[in-house]
């Protein structure tokens, strides 16, 4: 295990020098600039995204920096996508997709799993800024084969891309119950080399006590060209304090993360990708702010991850894709204890795709293997596409996914949660098929019916509330469902959307037990919004969301009420001088996305961005 960050991002850096200077006189590749959107979650080589065979929502990033305060406010805009938020300004958030928990989506950076191996809470601590980003891709469903463990409903993966000119960007606003932000970005572009540094503070007293918090983040990216093919090497690193008042229990807690993230990716040639990635974090906990000494847990963990990866052409635009990959992670905490475990993995998935043709079709398989004495896993997925008359796409496919449990889940002890050292990886076999059609050029349609079947599920349980949760793992967890999205644009410059999910939970018989995570699912997220460009002067959006949770706090029932949020943006879209207008909440809904955690009422944040570029 490494265990020098500086000496190790030192070590990416030269490597990546030391490509970049061989052979000067040689042909240079271009390097990689976005032109069209492009599926690469879930697919063994970027497809137009008219042509994926899964189901996969591409959100972009790179024009709503202004509009949104965090990446997890455009998630939001996927139907089949709930986020159980702890705080504002993207504080502590868990990621659900399609039913399953919050530990069953894989998160990743330009493909470089982030999962947090101490607890899947940490999942979505990005070390990176919102600036960092060109888009986020989300797969919904399994997607275990390409992408290993922990993508049992879904795999998320937060993109970014080589700038195409210099630019220097420069933001800050302020706003109700104490925010503040500042943002910088800046983008260099020469013919060998592209370079973009991000950096972005923000913080806020709070909108009740003990609710304030601090982000701090910064990212340097470097994308390189030599003959060999394109190097990229990403540097980023996170700090977040916040008040954890409510969140795990009646106590006026404080925790604060740290994150550091490096990766290289290089080219070897047309045919074959090396990729190295490493990413520690730690989580410093403290039960009561105000006696700091009384109770504290310190944890501090890493993971490092390798793959290489060789495509084989078939036929015309049909290819081959074999891969091999290592993974490793530790813990080293003071309740936790020490540990470490490592996985090794092969796969393969046949992309045919032939010239002319209406059809396409992908079926892969995985075998992953586990340190400790943990069985392995064999992962196989099938997936196919049929192009009709009238603009009509016709899809479907099915895979298996699992996890391992985190080192929580196995290890965490204290009065009122116990782990289980004895779990099983669980796992879960899922389908869909659905349907895209372009009506016309204004209006586009989408429809999907999913269905997922889980084994040896992870989750907490307890009889009464004076008991400790327990982890166990259960059985006879099943999810179908129904996902749809409507986009119409009615005007030039506007747009209109429209997204529905509604899920049919079949849970086991619990004899009595409440259940901690795995019933906290949305029977019911609908989601519109409108965009619209109003001259050169004028970008504005609002958006509505109404949600109905199956376990409401203090409610199990499909009775369940349902609640409904109502945020809107506006800004400027060109020149130099852009200023911005956010409204949070506007309907001042009072509601909590984890049972207890009360969320934000209305805020609004306002300010100034300056864009200098050439």
């Amino acid at each position: 295990m490494i265990r020098n960050p500086v000496f190790f991002a030192f070590f990416l850096l030269s490597g990546a020098s030391f490509l970049s200077a061989q052979n000067p006189e040689g042909k240079q590749a271009p390097l990689p600039h976005p032109t069209e959107t492009m599926v690469v979650v879930g697919s063994a080589r970027p497809v137009p995204l008219a042509e994926s065979t899964a189901s996969v929502t591409v959100l972009p990033v790179a024009g709503q920096t202004l509009a949104v305060q965090s990446f997890e406010e455009l998630l939001r805009q996927d139907a089949s996508v709930q986020l159980q938020q702890r705080g504002g300004g993207g504080g502590q958030a868990d990621l659900i997709l399609r039913g399953g928990s919050f530990e069953q989506t894989l998160v990743m950076v330009n493909g470089f799993r982030v999962n947090d191996a101490q607890a899947a809470h940490h999942n979505l601590d990005l070390p990176m800024p919102l600036e960092a980003l060109e888009s986020i891709q989300v797969l919904h469903g399994a997607g275990s084969t390409l992408h290993g463990a922990d993508a049992l409903s879904g795999v998320v993966d937060f993109l970014t891309a080589a700038p195409s000119r210099d630019e220097l960007r420069l933001r800050g606003g302020a706003g109700n119950l104490g925010v503040n932000e500042e943002s910088l970005l800046a983008s260099l572009v020469r013919d060998r080399i592209s370079s973009r540094l991000t950096a972005a503070r923000d913080f806020s007293t709070g909108f009740i006590a003990d609710r304030d918090y601090r982000n701090e983040s910064a990212s340097l990216e470097n994308w390189l060209a030599s003959p060999l093919g394109t190097t990229d090497v990403l540097l980023a690193m996170s700090d977040r304090s916040f008040g954890a008042n409510q969140f795990y229990g009646n106590y006026n807690s404080q925790e604060r993360t740290k994150a550091w993230f490096a990766s290289i990716r290089q080219e070897l040639g047309t045919h074959d990708v090396a990729a190295f990635g490493y990413r520690r974090h730690s989580d410093e906990f403290v039960l009561l702010r105000t006696n700091p000494g009384y109770y504290e847990n310190n944890h501090t963990d890493a993971s490092w991850q390798s793959s290489v990866r060789h495509t084989l052409a078939v036929e015309q635009s049909s290819i081959l894709l074999f891969g091999l990959e290592a993974d490793g992670d530790s813990i080293h905490s003071s309740n936790l204890g020490m540990h470490a475990r490592n996985r090794g993995a092969g796969y393969a998935d046949l992309d045919l795709h032939p010239a002319q043709a209406r059809w396409s079709l992908s079926a892969g398989i995985r075998e992953e293997l586990y340190s400790g004495g943990l069985d392995s896993a064999f992962a196989p997925h099938l997936a196919g596409a049929l192009q009709l008359p009238h603009a009509v796409k016709l899809r479907a496919s099915g895979g298996y996914g699992f996890r391992l449990p985190t080192y929580t889940d196995l290890y965490y002890k204290d009065a009122a949660t116990h782990g289980n050292a004895n779990l099983k990886p669980e796992s879960a076999w899922s389908g869909e098929a659905g349907a895209d059609w372009t009506a016309t050029a204004k209006l586009s349609l989408s429809a999907t019916g999913f269905y997922n079947r889980q084994h040896q599920t992870i989750d907490y349980v307890r009889a009464s509330s004076a008991s400790a949760w327990q982890a166990v793992n259960l059985s006879g967890l099943r999810f179908a469902g129904i996902e749809s999205h409507a986009l119409w644009s009615p005007a030039r410059g506007q747009h209109v959307e429209a997204s529905w999910t509604q899920l049919f939970g079949s849970q086991a018989e619990l004899y009595g037990l409440t259940s901690r995570y795995a019933l906290n699912y949305p029977l019911t997220n609908l989601r519109g919004r409108w965009s619209a460009q109003l001259g050169k002067e004028v970008e504005a959006s609002t958006s509505v969301a109404m949600l109905r949770i199956y376990q409401q706090p203090g409610v199990t029932s499909w009775n369940a009420a349902p609640y409904a949020v109502w945020d809107a943006a506006a800004s400027r879209p060109t020149g130099r001088i852009r200023p911005y207008l956010r409204l949070s909440n506007l309907s001042n809904t009072g509601y909590q996305e984890i049972s207890g955690v009360l969320m934000p009422g209305r805020a609004i944040t306002g300010g100034v961005s300056i864009w200098l570029s050439r």
